[in-house]
């Protein structure tokens, strides 16, 4: 498609932003863990009666190891060192100051039995079950009020053998809500790191009320056809890390979360300053990125940058609805590279499952400063399915040098969204189109940051045009 620009309109832009500095608030890595820190005490599972071959179940043995190794905390901390094996055990708490380690060989096996995984209160800013009303089942690896937790080794395993859940699930004989794989709250100072993950019954990994998480180099797999295997979800939760992951679910691999309808907003405990680095997976029926649908308590200051999404259901979604109230804001996604993905970006305000009948209709939901920029495609069926809700449009959404290879004659299809866009290809709907430059780009997050760069690259693509 063919731009009409003037070359005075160039060197305007370029004039215009040449003062702005390049600094990008959230760009720079996390912080390197440190989880091969040596801790001053140390402990093999094998010392309290584990037996690693798969059938004997070891739960008492790590509780009775942590146990011990909680006199240790206030003493530097300590390490629980499980070996190559296949290790069978339910529910156990972790404790502060300690490193669960894992051998490269070695796998920690969840048990089969529902017995195993106790039942535990719902999360007060849920109200309940997220699937069922009532309590919820405890993940296998659980700990709350805890500091400076490590959860790493030499890429062992974490095996949650989901499918026993996955089938209790589909044939609604379940009680309560299928548990995570690992589960802390209230917690600070937690690095999970260098392992994969199996076969969760739910969400995979879920750090709630927590501040300071890092994941780090973690894959995490489970079938295509598995239901609600998020891979990360940070859930009412600040200053979380996540990168160097490979995800592959049936759901969502990262799902920013805050609470559900009026628990949520009662709670009142944001998601904020989630950062995102070098992302790779697909799924069949999630997405690579979704904030909400439980985003009651608000979501705000992500930055997702350098993401690789496949054979995917969606890229990037924001999911809500009426009645969930909060607000999802600042958000700053760029450098996604797609194939074979069937929506590239979407908002979804039909997420309309509610906790019970006592959630407020008229909390609309607050969507704004949402900046979309350097993405590319090739076979994608649709590039934007953009819905806001009637009454309750979504403002200042910024699209930015975008060019995907859309499949479909239809390529957006918008409503009830107000925004901005520059460099887009295929052209982006009505309520996008008017230009980010030059004077709509204080209303786009960060890229008052990022005009130099930005006009230099937009100077370049206009040239061609000027000198026909």
């Amino acid at each position: 498609m063919k731009r009409s620009f003037s070359l005075v309109h160039v060197l305007l832009v370029l004039a215009f932003f040449s003062h702005i500095a390049w600094a990008v608030k959230g760009s720079s890595h996390c912080k390197q863990t440190h989880a091969a820190e040596i801790r001053p005490h140390s402990v093999t599972i094998t010392e309290f009666g584990a037996v690693g071959d798969g059938v004997t179940l070891n739960t008492k043995a790590f509780q009775n190891a942590i146990f011990y190794l909680n006199s240790f905390a206030d003493k530097g901390g300590a390490k629980l060192f499980v070996p190559a094996g296949r290790w069978l055990t339910g529910s156990f708490d972790l404790i502060s100051h300690l490193t669960l380690w894992l051998d490269k060989d070695a796998v920690i096996l969840g048990s089969k039995n529902s017995g195993d995984w106790p039942v535990v209160d719902p999360l007060p800013s849920y109200g309940r079950g997220r699937e069922l009303p009532g309590g919820r089942h405890r993940s296998l690896i659980y700990g709350r009020n805890l500091t400076d937790v490590i959860i790493t080794g030499d890429n062992g395993t974490i095996d949650g053998q989901g499918s026993v859940w996955w089938s209790w699930f589909r044939s609604k004989t379940l009680n309560y809500t299928r548990p995570h794989l690992v589960e802390l709250m209230n917690s600070t100072g937690v690095v999970i790191s260098n392992l994969t993950f199996l076969n969760s019954p739910f969400w995979t990994i879920h750090p709630v009320y927590c501040s300071h998480v890092i994941v780090q180099n973690v894959t995490i797999l489970a079938p295509l056809d598995s239901p609600n295997t998020d891979g990360i979800d940070p859930d009412s939760s600040d200053d979380v890390c996540i990168e160097d992951c490979y995800i592959s679910t049936g759901d969502d691999l990262i799902a920013i979360k805050s609470g559900w309808d009026e628990y949520g907003i009662s709670f009142a405990r944001p998601s904020t300053n989630i950062i995102i680095h070098r992302l790779t997976g697909h799924n069949r029926n999630g997405s690579g990125i979704a904030i909400g649908s439980e985003m009651s308590g608000g979501v705000s200051e992500v930055y997702a940058e350098n993401l690789y999404f496949f054979n995917s259901s969606t890229a990037i979604i924001i999911k809500t609805a009426r009645g969930r109230g909060g607000y999802v804001r600042n958000i700053y996604i760029s450098n996604v590279t797609l194939a074979g993905v069937d929506t590239a970006l979407r908002f979804n305000s039909n997420f309309s499952q509610h906790p019970d009948e006592f959630y407020d209709p008229n909390a609309l939901p607050v969507i704004e400063r949402i900046t979309v920029k350097d993405v590319i495609g090739d076979n994608i069926k649709v590039a934007g399915l953009l819905k806001g809700i009637e009454g309750d449009s979504f403002h200042h959404v910024c699209l930015l040098n975008i060019t995907l290879n859309v499949t479909t004659e239809s390529p957006w299809n918008c409503s009830f969204i107000q925004g901005y866009s520059a460099l887009v290809s295929p052209e982006t709907c009505e309520p996008l189109r008017e230009s980010i430059y030059p004077k709509h780009y204080s209303d786009c997050y960060l890229l008052a940051n990022h005009l130099w760069s930005s006009a230099h690259h937009l100077a370049k693509e206009m040239m061609p045009d000027i000198r026909s």
